[in-house]
């Protein structure tokens, strides 16, 4: 038996294939966190309008659109939320064991630009030293800030 659904498995084409293990393997979301330090080493904390009261501060994060690479969606979601520009590096968390998501997150250092928040999703954003962060900040975004 394994020989011959090995052998319909080969001679389907690629795309019936490639259909069949979407349909059948799980989906996530992948949310993309960004580590956006100056060149002085502060990191850029946001306080979102969406988190939950008392852990409301974080790193510029957000989903990854459909075909886009997370290092763009880094950019893009600092972009957004920011108005900065950043040049994204390596890759210093990739977390599964999520029920729907994935989370990944990358250092990235500013470029360029002067904060312009979106009031629709952030509240306040600033450079801040990682050894001076404000209360409430997300417990995993600590450990990426004091960690990276």
């Amino acid at each position: 038996m394994r020989r011959f659904v090995a052998g319909v498995w080969r001679g389907m084409r690629g795309s019936v294939q490639w259909r069949l293990l979407w349909w059948w393997n799980a989906k996530f979301m992948v949310g993309v966190s960004g580590v956006v330090r100056d060149p002085e080493g502060r990191v850029l904390l946001l306080r979102h309008r969406l988190w939950p009261e008392g852990r409301q501060w974080g790193l510029p994060t957000g989903y990854a659109k459909r075909s886009e690479t997370f290092e763009d969606t880094v950019a893009r979601e600092v972009r957004e939320e920011t108005g900065l520009e950043v040049k994204v590096g390596r890759l210093i968390r990739l977390q599964s064991g999520f029920r729907l998501r994935m989370e990944v997150a990358y250092e990235a250092e500013f470029v360029r630009g002067e904060i312009r928040i979106d009031p629709l999703e952030i509240l306040e954003a600033r450079w801040v030293s990682p050894h001076d962060l404000p209360d409430g900040v997300m417990p995993g975004h600590r450990v990426l800030i004091e960690g990276g």
